[in-house]
């Protein structure tokens, strides 16, 4: 049986306290004045009966009393603005209570208030004396029991409850109930949902219903798909840029996101728009940034969602890298396949930016950017002022990189981390009686740890190490027969690192292999960022630890915390392949200066709300009740209370019978009829009208697209700012307008962005908006370039524009132009002649002008309508430090700034008129006073 579970709350509970003057406020009431006498008037008989006395109060009536008191508390706690709102519980009778919980990573942007529908769960079992069981989806480390608690116990645990950064594992929590709960007789099942199918939800569900014997009854609370959350997949690379994909569930409806890119200290370093199409899932967006602020990222975000679904953590894998490549074999652009450089480039390119210096100084400047790795394939000797730079270089931290060749056999370099051997050892040739070799299993505690030898790769030549004393230590990979295939040496704060082998099939067919990509990609890791300064020699240090410490943890709401003590390392050999656990949570992992990260498991293939449940299963969701306002109608009661208490006065002092019938029938008339009227809406208007005017204050239209009003709110606070800082405008903050029911008067200005699938307004609110523009005021309608740019109005086809179309065929509009050189909107403040925006095509449209720049249709010639496609709100969007939140397009300091001018000019113009105008009579006046 549904229950309500309401609550009562108050804005200002400290008004609550004047309650106690009620007791003042009954002492001043208790006495009235004497009822007033009617004495005939005969000057003899007054005479007479005349009597010396001393007049004493009459005590006030017991019921007019506590008619006044009642309407002392009622303005009292009216002034404290109460407001109740019904829950929507369910009685449960005393049977148990089985709450399951996923408190997984996407609950977490409406926690509390699924912690608060939870609450009433269990405060309807407290009541009832029924025993609580609450269990979670998400695996923990430490699994709590299930046995039945009181609801107290169930209370304090949920108060303790977070959502985690993994993802639920229904179908285990089912196999541990299904035994826990197999014959308890009747049972009541509450799952509290996340909202996303991962597959087997149905399943769980229909488990659910199976507990207890098959008598268990289920409630399933899912949001609606709307209130789920954006997940953020994996980025990748396109051309150079970050290529981001993210996931919404589908909706009829387009809706708009948008991606930031973050440094460590939370400064944002590039943004992008993700656009979801109406009816699609799916949405993909492209950061370009310089390699030095893309190695600065940590973490990808999607704005506004508090979720760990939506952050992507990076880490140096990740972080994009500078190296550079030389050969020393002749030119062979014709052969690529035949290149030294061929298979080493191709395996790098998706992990780094890949240069080929020309000359020495090429090589000398990238050196002096910041290189990462520098790989040199067959070189023997570099000339002395190269092989000098390059020291130097590799001493500050870098990564050198050789491979081996006729000419490093022949000749004897020091930049090599072991002394070999003069010429080269040839396997499998006619006069070797050795055989090609294979690979050894990759030693532990080495870079390549946790790589599988490739099989199939065989070594036909080598160049060989001298045996020394220190040649175990640099060993990191061998042939089959113990010669080694990879060395590495420490070299100041950098690493020197050789292949033994060439760098294409000449000598092996290692470089066709997949095991090259993985081996040059591990290589890459030890390399600092570019630009960054960092020591290759920790990372090469850290090869002999133990693993990857746990360093900051990612909670489920998507921020970066302290680790929990019990979170465990996680060893090297295995950190490329880790999945986030209850021991391994998401977060970032530290190995000596190098960073791993481990990201929140998310929905590969998109995300799919829960649907096609039994139908025995009562579903709620998430949405609240409406809280219902209390003061309206307690002010509402205490007007009448006061009319109640004068109409009380009369009859006391018998005025009723002094002001006649008719006056009496009118007030009673008047008492019947005020309890009809709706004092809600009336006190929300009166603070509408009280915030609107009592400041200059811009305005927006509501749109019923979050994003586009959000996109809105921050364009004309944007454009505040600018005003304060320019003008001697002081413009309050910009208010949402609701075209059907607010007051336009207030306002000198009007944006309306137009959405695509814009809806008619009401005969009514077209009449309004009529007479605004009739009596001075002005809307600015902005199509936001949909896709008719300059000619939305001249011929264009687009939604948007249609949209327009359809609305000003239904308004009293004079024929409309592109803004001409000598119209007001050109010099109101600054001198302009384009009104670009974070677009630049599209043109600005006014009324036409008559024969001095002013319009024809609105009060002194001021154009009633401005349309503009350039989605200047975007354009004038700033954050709270001033810096802009959307890109301009094509993008420069200059198209910012026109756009910044062309919002002032439109304000100043709303504000001002046809001011300047009178310019154009100056010449006329001098003239005709002589001058």
């Amino acid at each position: 049986m549904t229950g309500l579970f309401s609550s009562l709350t108050f804005a200002t509970p400290w008004a609550l306290a004047a309650l106690l003057l009620l007791p003042a406020i009954w002492w001043l009431l208790r006495f009235t004045p004497p009822r007033p006498q009617t004495v005939r008037f005969a000057p003899l008989r007054l005479l007479l009966e005349l009597v010396n006395r001393e007049d004493q109060a009459d005590r006030t009536p017991w019921w007019l009393m506590l008619l006044r008191l009642a309407l002392a508390a009622l303005v009292i706690i009216g002034v404290a603005h109460p407001s109740i709102t019904p829950g929507q519980g369910t009685s449960l009778g005393n049977a148990p209570l089985l709450l399951v919980v996923d408190d997984g990573w996407a609950a977490a942007a409406d926690w509390n208030r699924r912690r608060d529908i939870l609450a009433e769960y269990i405060a309807s079992a407290r009541q009832a004396g029924a025993p609580v069981t609450l269990a979670t989806t998400v695996p923990e480390l430490r699994p709590h029991g299930l046995a039945a608690g009181d609801a107290e116990a169930a209370a304090s645990r949920l108060a303790a409850l977070a959502p985690q950064s993994l993802a639920p594992d229904r179908m285990a929590l089912l196999a541990k109930l299904t035994p826990a709960f197999a014959a308890s007789g009747t049972l009541h099942v509450v799952w509290m949902s996340d909202g996303i199918d991962d597959g087997h939800a149905a399943d769980f569900a229909k488990g659910l219903e199976g507990l207890a014997g098959g008598k268990a009854t289920v409630e399933a609370v899912i949001p609606a798909a709307s209130r789920l959350p954006l997940v953020l997949a994996a980025p990748g690379l396109d051309g150079g840029r970050i290529k981001v994909t993210a996931w919404r569930a589908p909706l009829a409806t387009a809706s708009q996101a948008k991606i930031v890119a973050r440094a460590g200290n939370g400064r944002s370093l590039g943004e992008a728009d993700l656009l979801f199409a109406a009816g699609r899932g799916k949405a993909e967006a492209l950061l370009d940034l310089p390699v030095e602020l893309r190695n600065s990222i940590e973490r990808l975000a999607i704005d506004g969602e508090q979720t760990a679904g939506a952050v992507w953590l990076t880490d140096d894998r990740w972080r994009r890298k500078t190296v550079a490549m030389q050969s020393g074999a002749a030119a062979e652009a014709s052969q690529p396949l035949l290149s030294p450089l061929y298979y080493v480039s191709r395996a790098l390119e998706p992990f780094a930016e890949i240069s080929e210096p020309a000359d020495a100084n090429s090589l000398k400047q990238t050196l002096d950017a910041g290189l990462s790795m520098l790989v040199l394939a067959d070189i023997g000797v570099l000339p002395q002022d190269q092989a000098e730079a390059v020291k130097a270089w590799v001493g500050r931290g870098g990564v050198l990189v050789r491979f081996a060749g006729p000419r490093l056999a022949g000749a004897e370099d020091p930049l090599v981390p072991v002394k070999l051997r003069q010429g080269g050892r040839s396997l499998g040739s006619v006069l070797s009686w050795e055989t090609p070799q294979a690979l050894q299993a990759f030693p532990d505690k080495r870079p390549f740890a946790g790589l599988a030898a490739d099989p199939s790769v065989r070594v036909s030549r080598q160049v060989l190490a001298e045996p020394d004393a220190d040649l175990p230590d640099r060993v990191w990979a061998s042939l089959a027969d113990g010669t080694p295939l990879v060395t590495a040496a420490r070299a100041g704060k950098g690493l020197i690192v050789l292949f033994h082998v060439t760098a294409n099939a000449d000598w092996s067919n290692l470089p066709l292999s997949g095991l090259f990509v993985d081996m040059l990609r591990r290589v890459l890791d030890l390399a600092p960022a570019a630009g960054a300064g960092a020591s290759a020699q920790a990372a090469a240090t850290s090869m002999e630890d133990a693993g990857y410490a746990p360093w900051r943890a990612l909670s489920g709401t998507g921020e970066l915390a302290e680790p929990a003590p019990e979170t465990r390392p996680i060893p090297a050999a295995l950190i490329d392949k880790a999945n986030p656990s209850p021991a391994t949570p998401p977060g970032l992992y530290r190995k000596g200066e190098q960073n791993r990260a481990l990201n929140a498991p998310t929905p590969g293939d998109g995300v799919k709300p829960i649907a096609g449940l039994d139908a025995a299963i009562a579903l709620r969701d998430l949405e609240p009740s409406p809280s219902i306002p209390l003061a309206p109608y307690l002010f509402a009661l205490a007007f009448l209370a006061l009319l109640a208490d004068g109409l009380a006065v009369l009859l006391l002092a018998g005025g009723l019978r002094r002001m006649g019938g008719g006056a009496t029938a009118a007030m009673l008339a008047l008492l019947l009829l005020l309890p009809s009227a709706s004092p809600g809406r009336a006190e929300e208007a009166l603070d509408f009208a009280m915030k609107a005017a009592l400041d200059t204050r811009l305005a927006y239209v509501l749109t019923g697209d979050a994003t586009i009003d959000r996109v809105s709110e921050e364009g004309l606070k944007g454009l505040g700012t600018v005003l304060k800082n320019r003008t001697s405008v002081e413009p309050g903050e910009p208010m949402a307008v609701d075209i059907e029911r607010d007051e336009l008067a207030f306002f000198p200005l009007l944006y309306w962005p137009v959405r695509a699938d814009a809806a008619m307004p009401s005969d009514a609110a077209l009449a309004r908006m009529d007479s605004y523009m009739k009596n001075g005021g002005i809307i600015f309608f902005d199509l936001r370039n949909d896709g008719a740019g300059a000619d939305a109005l001249a011929g264009g086809v687009s939604a948007a524009s249609d949209a327009l179309r359809r609305m000003l065929a239904k308004l009293d509009i004079p024929p409309l132009e592109t803004v001409p050189p000598e119209h007001v909107l050109t010099r109101s403040f600054y001198l302009m002649q384009s009104f670009p925006g974070r677009y630049d095509q599209g043109a600005l449209w006014v009324e036409r002008s008559d024969s001095q720049g002013g319009s024809s249709g609105n009060v002194d010639g001021v154009s009633a309508i401005i349309i503009g496609s350039n989605d200047y709100a975007a354009s004038w969007a700033m954050d709270d430090n001033g810096e802009p939140l959307y890109a301009v397009i094509p993008g420069t300091d200059r198209q910012r700034e026109m756009a910044y001018r062309a919002g002032i000019n439109i304000v100043m113009y709303a504000l001002t008129g046809n001011y300047k105008a009178d310019q154009v009579h100056i010449p006329a006046l001098l003239e005709r006073l002589g001058q």
